[in-house]
């Protein structure tokens, strides 16, 4: 056994160790294991917010989609900045509601809102399909890197269960503590690690980073570009603007606001987060040097580039630093989507059907769920599926589709109601099902339309349709529902 497995193995160890040492002398009732006691400060939330949103996604699919899909990739970039600047100004009124009426959820939020508990219910089954799609974006990646960083010494599918088994113990152990403190160690770790070889495979097999495009540019003429069809201009604006608005969409990202200390440390993460954006920059260099690195049958799966072409170029030790910090890449958002579809299944389903359960049994309830979570996530893992872009786009569109109804809920004025949002997101939630699963595109549906419309987003598409229904069937139930008009809503002067 090389050296480097040791430090493969040790990244699956630490996160348990982090756990155990993260909850003494916290009792660990509700509260605590989810929102952290609403005592975080700057730091541990802009983690908290960065270890969500740098995932293994930002380890492999960045780079593999550079190597594979071209300039369409530069889309990340853009709607993560537009996130961040959305999130100033919504993530400090998100925080006094929720802090004023004791919430520790999405779903608790658009319940309370909505005054409706069944449309919690509807946000939350939203939130734990979205919450599962991204956990098996986690598992797989983290099979994908421990299988090459272990030169197949541990297998895919032992890795899985290996992490699986982990993430289960620290989550049921210390709820979000020991996310916080190990995404510490995989922030610092990913950031060297990317960085690295961001600079180091242009430099190494090319001279520099300008020597790479050029080089990729004479072998395959305006790759790194946005191509004329497809993903072009059309569906890189489209995407921009449907995943800067759902960026923040997620339940797991709701979490980490309710545990801030106070408004000035979100506004900090806000204008901290868009220089986190350039750490996928040198991610996406690693992809489009493998271009003429990485060859035959190696080049079939692009999301292993980054770990393949780190293999050419590295000994084995520093390829298990590689493989270990992807590791901890995986782990800890997994650890944050178990605890938040826990919450949700608990809190915002269960609950409602047994409201009489004290916060002890609720407590109790939802750590004991997490494994059940974790095997049904390693069901769909195993089962098959698409890339990690792919899987992460699909996710993206159907989590966009509570949108509108937060948007509009932050309003001083709320004219939406309950059946309003409910009926949105259902019709939105269907198309975007509907579309993705069966791989269809408007340009396939509607071969007529004009070139501008054909490549948009179908995800910003049912978004127009989503908004549009709420809208109309606000305005006809308008005087037939009891929506929450407190003064206390989220924007305040």
């Amino acid at each position: 056994m090389n050296i480097g497995i040791f430090f493969i193995l040790l990244f699956f160890v630490i996160p348990i160790i982090l756990g155990i040492w993260s909850k003494k002398g916290k009792e660990m009732n509700l509260e605590q294991w989810s929102v952290g006691g609403r005592g975080m400060g700057t730091l541990f939330i802009f983690l908290l917010s960065a270890g969500e949103m740098y995932t293994t996604f930002t380890f492999l699919g960045a780079s593999g989609s550079a190597f594979g899909e071209g300039g369409s990739i530069f889309s990340i970039v853009s709607y993560g900045c537009l996130a961040s600047v959305i999130s100033y100004w919504t993530f400090p009124a998100i925080w006094r509601y929720s802090k004023k009426h004791k919430l520790i959820s999405q779903s608790d939020f658009f319940t309370k809102k909505y005054q409706s508990p069944y449309l919690g219910i509807l946000v939350a089954v939203v939130g734990i399909v979205a919450c599962i799609c991204y956990l098996v974006l986690q598992f797989k990646g983290l099979g994908y890197i421990v299988e090459i960083t272990s030169y197949g010494v541990i297998s895919s599918k032992i890795a899985i269960w290996i992490g699986a088994i982990g993430v289960t113990i620290f989550v049921m152990l210390s709820g979000i503590h020991g996310s916080a403190w190990t995404s510490i160690l995989k922030d610092i770790l990913i950031l060297a690690i990317v960085v690295f070889l961001g600079v180091y495979f242009p430099v190494h097999y090319y001279g520099g980073i300008q020597p790479m495009y050029e080089a990729v540019e004479h072998a395959k003429p305006n790759f790194t570009i946005l191509p004329k069809h497809g993903m072009n201009v059309t569906w890189y604006i489209s995407t921009v603007l449907l995943s800067g608005i759902g960026m923040y969409m997620w339940p797991q990202t709701f979490p980490p606001v309710f545990a801030a200390k106070n408004e000035k440390a979100l506004r900090k993460n806000a204008i901290l987060m868009p220089l986190y954006q350039l750490i996928l920059l040198f991610a996406f260099f690693v992809g489009f040097a493998a271009i003429l690195q990485i060859h035959g049958s190696q080049a079939s799966n692009s999301d292993q580039v980054l770990l393949l072409l780190s293999k050419k170029a590295f000994d084995p030790w520093f390829v298990g630093i590689i493989g270990g910090t992807g590791v901890l890449a995986a782990l800890v958002p997994s650890s944050m989507l178990l605890m938040v579809i826990s919450t949700l299944i608990v809190k915002n389903i269960y609950q409602v059907v047994a409201p009489s359960k004290t916060e002890a049994q609720i407590t109790r309830f939802m750590k004991y769920l997490v494994p059940f979570i974790t095997l049904v996530g390693l069901y769909f893992t195993f089962k098959g599926g698409t890339s990690l872009f792919g899987i992460s786009l699909i996710a993206y569109n159907f989590i966009t589709q509570l949108a509108p109804a937060f948007f509009f809920s932050l309003m001083k004025k709320n004219f939406v109601t309950k059946y309003g949002a409910f009926t949105g997101i259902i019709l939105g939630g269907a198309l975007v099902s509907i579309m993705s699963l069966g791989n269809n595109t408007l340009a396939q549906l509607f071969p007529h339309i004009p070139q501008l419309l054909s490549d948009l987003n179908i995800g910003i598409v049912a978004l127009f349709v989503n908004t549009v229904v709420l809208v109309v069937v606000s305005l006809l139930t308008k005087n037939n529902t009891s929506v929450n008009r407190n003064t206390d809503l989220l924007i305040e002067q």
